[in-house]
């Protein structure tokens, strides 16, 4: 780890009596207030006690970024932390380091922030507690801590969000869509078997009226259930925390409470904050720097890279394999079928006839290329012995499919797949609605997660450019890139930008392709930058964005910048300075889209190339569900 600094400012610790905090009863209790600010003072995180109630606020630049909202827990015997409490200790400091994550965004994370942490008393029970505040100047964070020894039962998360006058949130849940409305107005969903009621899933992004974005998502969720955000019937600009009971999908007990052994801190609960659309994108790490360090000695064999889905044949995994080699893949992989039936066959030790396993995973070991399996969870009950299987046979990663985040024991379910898949040194890519937590930082080998309505359903571009904006904030996105298809709603540019724009360490190509497709290159000029691309990345800066209107990003592996671009259904041009290069000259080789089609789809790519500079300016012109895809290159 490299560090300018570790606790830059010594912890400051103080006593109830140090700070005025008289008597036990909360009438008595004096009220407080600290604020943590970010060491450039643009974000501050304000808690405070006021009549034995614990509430939060916090702002970006002066202006409010979450009103005064209500902090506390609920346990199970109906004991709610965080009204009638009396404060009894309270310490402050400031972090300021760097470190390297395996792979991402960066090669470099900065994690620079003040934290104040309280110690609270309940006073009816003598329940000891703390919350912890942080400030960032990529957002706030907070957490509460049980801090008695023995177990606890909590029932519910008593955390609301007050969010200015005229804020939009753009709602999703499940793999739907996103839809932007009024904090009041998420739509009331779910089942019998699911939990009901006008939920969210995270992350949750909120556009403010004065042009900032705020995105709530969750880190370092361990022994404990996912987070939805509900409407609040009576309260229209708050939104308020949900505890998952049931799972996603509705199957597997449910859970109406979770009870952890104390002492125990709960997810941190973060809010990303940026001052333009496109600071949001650029802050995202916030996630990672509040989760868990990474937990593994060796991270040798954790290669980030491109996959291709193919047939389930062996001449099929054969010519993939070809494939991958000649175009700069690292991975194929077989999908649900391999083993037989999924939702039928529970027993995936054993490939159906069609496929020679061992000639497969051979013939690509002798490549270089790597294997992917994938798994549905019926198949998982014993994860230990199957990842142990699949690892003798020279697997490289696992894709698990149809997962049912929600509830306590599926947390604790994700999270041990996880630690087992690196036992046995398989990467992990969780499909269907996971929802990110940082854990990729704690254990890197799980590389990805799906957690989103894919672009195998063909959706509309506004879709498209709104995810960079909401779910790819919280953590790494499997959204296969469907170059070439006939179903798109978009033009083949806009999905070759998709391979820099979006953040996707594992990322699927070609969705459900074959070799043969591709046999004659000159079809296909988007070809060389997929050839090209890398997945994971040294630097990256969004250069302009609005969401669900467009957005443009640029990310550096080596020398080499490769930028995306990417609009709605409105065509439109960018003017997207390129003072991010080094010095000298580069080669601009510009894969644009062409005179439109009579259908997105149909649109052409046309390809240029050209000089620049940083002192140069790119004219980025897209048509209606275009894009542009550049790559940056130094003489």
């Amino acid at each position: 780890m490299s560090r300018r600094g570790v606790l830059k400012a010594a912890a400051v610790t103080a006593s109830a009596a140090a700070l005025g905090i008289a008597g036990a009863d909360p009438a008595e209790a004096a009220d407080a207030s600290v604020t943590a600010s970010s060491l450039d003072g643009t974000t501050t995180i304000t808690m405070s006690l006021l009549g034995g109630a614990l509430r939060w606020s916090a702002k970006r630049d002066g202006a409010t970024v979450i009103d005064t909202s209500v902090l506390g827990l609920r346990l199970s015997d109906g004991t709610t932390l965080g009204t009638g409490v009396v404060l009894t200790n309270y310490q402050h400091w400031h972090t300021d380091t760097t470190w390297q994550p395996v792979y991402g965004r960066n090669a470099t994370v900065s994690d620079t922030y003040q934290e104040m942490r309280w110690s609270l008393r309940d006073t009816s029970t003598a329940i000891n507690f703390s919350v912890q505040i942080r400030a960032y100047a990529s957002g706030v964070a907070f957490r509460y801590v049980l801090l008695d020894q023995g177990t606890a039962t909590i029932a519910d998360e008593l955390t609301t969000f007050v969010l200015p006058d005229s804020t939009v949130v753009y709602s999703a849940r499940d793999e739907d869509a996103y839809s932007p409305v009024a904090p009041d107005a998420i739509p009331a969903t779910g089942t019998s078997s699911t939990d009901q009621g006008p939920l969210t899933d995270l992350p949750l992004t909120a556009a403010l009226s004065n042009g900032v974005l705020a995105c709530v998502c969750e880190s370092s969720r361990v022994n404990f259930p996912r987070l939805m955000l509900s409407s609040v019937p009576g309260q229209p600009d708050t939104l308020s925390a949900f505890l998952m009971e049931h799972t996603a999908r509705g199957s597997g007990p449910v859970q109406t409470t979770s009870t952890v052994r104390t002492p125990f801190a709960t997810p941190w609960r973060a809010v990303v904050i940026g001052s333009t659309h496109a600071e949001l994108v650029d802050n995202a790490e916030l996630v990672l720097n509040l989760a868990p360090p990474n937990a593994l000695a060796d991270t040798s064999w954790i290669r980030p890279g491109k996959a291709f889905r193919c047939n389930l044949t062996t001449a099929d995994g054969l010519a993939g394999v070809d494939f991958a080699a000649a175009r700069g893949l690292q991975y194929i992989e077989y999908d649900a079928g391999w083993y037989g039936p999924e939702f039928t066959t529970t027993d995936a030790t054993t490939p159906i006839a069609a496929i020679d396993m061992p000639s497969v995973i051979s013939y690509a070991t002798s490549k270089g290329i790597g294997v992917f399996l994938y798994v549905n969870r019926l198949a998982l009950t014993d994860a230990d012995s199957l990842f142990g299987l699949y690892g003798s046979w020279g697997v490289t990663g696992i894709k698990l499919g149809f997962i049912n985040d929600g509830t306590q024991t599926m947390t604790g379910q994700i999270t041990g797949w996880a630690q087992t898949a690196a036992r046995y040194r398989l990467l992990i890519d969780m499909h269907d609605d996971v929802r990110p937590f940082g854990y990729e930082r704690t254990y890197p080998n799980w590389i990805s997660l799906e957690g989103v309505r894919g672009n195998e359903r063909f959706p509309t571009a506004t879709h498209n450019v709104t995810l960079p904006f909401a779910r790819n904030i919280g953590g790494p996105m499997d959204y296969t890139i469907c170059y070439g298809q006939s179903r798109d709603q978009t033009t083949n540019a806009h999905q070759m930008a998709m391979a820099a724009v979006y953040y996707q360490p594992l990322n699927f190509l070609y969705w459900y392709d074959t070799p043969s497709k591709y046999s004659t290159p000159s079809k296909w000029p988007g070809l060389p930058w997929f050839d090209a691309i890398p997945t994971t990345w040294d630097q990256s800066t969004t250069l302009a964005g609005s969401i669900g209107e467009y957005i443009a990003v640029a990310r550096r592996s080596g020398a080499t910048w490769y930028l995306g671009a990417m609009t709605d259904e409105t065509a439109r041009t960018l003017s997207l300075p390129l003072s991010f290069l080094g010095s000298g000259t580069y080669t601009a080789t510009v894969y644009a889209d062409g005179t439109p089609g009579g259908s997105p789809y149909q649109t052409p790519v046309v390809v240029s190339t050209r000089a620049v500079t940083s002192a140069s300016t790119l004219s980025v012109a897209m048509t209606a569900a275009g894009g542009q895809a550049v790559v940056l290159k130094p003489n």
